[in-house]
């Protein structure tokens, strides 16, 4: 049987997934963060992750490794249906048509809430993050993008660095050539919970503005899974939501997205409305986009946690000299060849070109 390290192509999934609501937060005293706030720094070989107990594979090993790719947050859940109370929000949230005009987030809902039958056999969820806080920041008073997309595609990056860990666990744990098992890699493009199992993994927990925080870290982080046939010998545990009483996220959305006690209201996020939306922008978003042409990160901006962001040092994230150089004059001349060029390799094509000068002529409009 030939080696099955699989990565997937089903269609993208929003910067915002809108499904992870405060359900992710229902933990009690007695949860505590099971894995590290950062992976531990370690020169480990690649011959380190042979390191097996009868229980299964070194958790530890994985880890380590992990970090050695350059995540810097790494923890194993046990795969398994999704919690009730989940499942249940998740359900309302689709008959209340939040989704908006992404229809794909109600496909495959019963593989969303079971990985098991979304990839048979899996017995272990490792879910990975890295960091994506920027560096360099466009200039000040100039049209702005989100920070996610700055740089090249984070899913080629993701899954590149996640196709490594999975073949270093193949090549550690071959898969039975009896069984039609498979080691599966996913990043933003499946119908998985990316956020849910980040916490049950014990890398943070899901804010109020609903994107997973990592404790002195921060919420600016790109998540993947990897989803595998074995036991490890240590599962981590979720952590505790530790938002207290901090409202500033919900204060900071311009649209009134992020409502306590509701549901995320999809269709108001301006993060929906520049990049998922297709048709017209709605006139609150108009009237919220401040410089913004792309995505929106005030949710995140707004919360203390990211005062502990460490710049990221990822080559393929940085921004490119000439988008750094644009101007709005510039933008308001672009041509589909400048498009092209300025984001080749880039998630900002998720807009295509006649998103992105809809939203420019938005902006003055």
């Amino acid at each position: 049987m030939t080696r099955q390290i699989l990565t997937s192509d089903h269609q993208p999934i929003p910067p915002v997934p809108p499904f992870v609501i405060a359900h992710h937060r229902q933990t009690t005293s007695s949860l505590r963060g099971g894995s590290e706030e950062a992976i531990p720094s370690s020169s480990m070989s690649s011959s380190a992750l042979n390191r097996q107990t009868a229980t299964g594979l070194s958790a530890s090993s994985i880890k380590s490794f992990a970090r050695s790719l350059g995540f810097f947050s790494c923890g194993i859940a046990k795969a398994g249906p999704v919690d009730e109370s989940t499942a249940q929000q998740y359900r309302r949230w689709l008959d209340n048509g939040e989704e908006a005009s992404m229809a794909y987030m109600a496909n495959y809902q019963e593989k969303r809430l079971d990985p098991r039958l979304l990839v048979p056999g899996v017995r272990s969820i490792i879910s990975l993050a890295l960091n994506y806080a920027p560096s360099r920041l466009l200039p000040e008073g100039e049209y702005q993008f989100a920070a996610y997309a700055l740089g090249q595609d984070y899913h080629n990056l993701m899954k590149e660095k996640m196709r490594k860990l999975a073949e270093e666990i193949e090549n550690q744990q071959p898969l039975p050539l009896e069984e039609d098992l498979s080691i599966r890699c996913f990043c933003d493009t499946a119908p998985v919970l990316e956020r849910y199992w980040a916490q049950k993994a014990g890398l943070g927990w899901v804010g109020r503005n609903h994107q997973l925080i990592i404790p002195h870290a921060g919420s600016m982080f790109f998540l993947g899974e990897i989803f595998i046939p074995f036991d490890v010998d240590a599962y981590d545990e979720p952590m505790p939501n530790r938002c207290g009483n901090c409202h500033r996220c919900i204060d900071a959305c311009p649209t009134h997205a992020i409502v306590p006690g509701e549901d995320f209201h999809a269709r108001r996020c301006l993060s929906y409305q520049l990049i998922e939306n297709r048709g017209e922008l709605s006139e609150e978003a108009k009237a919220a986009m401040g410089d913004t042409i792309y995505g929106c990160d005030r949710c995140q901006t707004a919360c203390p946690w990211n005062r502990f962001a460490t710049p990221n040092t990822e080559p393929d994230l940085q921004p490119k000299p000439e988008l750094l150089s644009m101007n709005k004059d510039k933008w308001h001349h672009l041509t589909v060849e400048d498009y092209r060029r300025l984001f080749k390799g880039s998630a900002v094509k998720r807009v295509k070109f006649e998103g992105l000068i809809r939203n420019i002529t938005a902006k003055e409009s």
